[in-house]
């Protein structure tokens, strides 16, 4: 004898799919209910919208236009090695000159730091370099200019300063101003070659001032 087959009416499995559908769809528009009543009764309040874009704005605010974003570095085996040395002769300059600097490599081959005291290198309350930081300086312009064919070495200057009235950045002339220009101006007097060096602000110890290096592929 056959085993008997136990069918379910048709009717039957149809409601079933109704019914479920019927529950995601008021699942669905329950959730839209409450995020119109959340719009609803919000509002917009102008004071702190305003203080929201001009932190903004003066955080990431330049002096100079900066040298772009780091971008992945893909080249040649001779060019990442001529990245790398980059690096290595950079930590030997400031360690050199600079023992009290700090200096982090962020991207091994691509992008480094380094962090030291601004009256190391500038004088104290004055907007001129030290006339021992010229040397430095000298060996820095040729380390960047040195930079193989299809290769970019560059630089940028930030220096670090205190939020004043209403969490803003400064935007006038002040000291860490003048001695960014100073030292973007003497980089160029000896020779750092054009659109390698930019100058930036940022939030931070205004005793301190940092100076990123960068390795880049050149435009073709």
């Amino acid at each position: 004898m056959d085993d008997p087959v136990f069918t379910y009416p048709e009717t039957s499995r149809n409601s079933g799919s109704r019914a479920t559908v019927s529950l995601f769809l008021s699942l669905f528009l329950l959730i839209l209910a409450f995020f119109i009543l959340l719009v609803s009764i919000s509002t917009f309040e102008e004071v702190k919208s305003n203080a929201v874009m001009n932190s903004l704005s003066s955080t990431f605010a330049t002096i100079l236009p900066p040298s772009g974003d780091p971008t992945e570095f893909t080249a040649k085996d001779g060019d990442i090695l001529a990245a790398q040395q980059f690096q290595d002769q950079i930590t030997e300059i400031f360690a050199a000159a600079l023992q009290v600097a700090k200096i982090d490599v962020v991207q091994p081959g691509q992008r480094m730091r380094a962090s030291f005291p601004i009256e190391s290198m500038f004088a104290s309350g004055a907007s001129d370099l030290r006339p021992v930081s010229i040397p430095l300086l000298d060996r820095i312009v040729a380390a960047v200019s040195g930079s193989p064919a299809g290769v970019k070495f560059e630089m940028e200057f930030v220096i670090a300063a205190e939020y004043g009235d209403g969490n803003t950045l400064p935007v006038n002339q002040t000291l860490g101003l003048l001695r960014a220009g100073n030292f973007a101006r003497e980089m160029a007097g000896r020779g750092l070659p054009p659109g390698s060096i930019a100058v930036g602000i940022e939030p931070g110890d205004p005793k301190r001032v940092n100076i990123w290096f960068y390795t880049r592929q050149e435009k073709s």
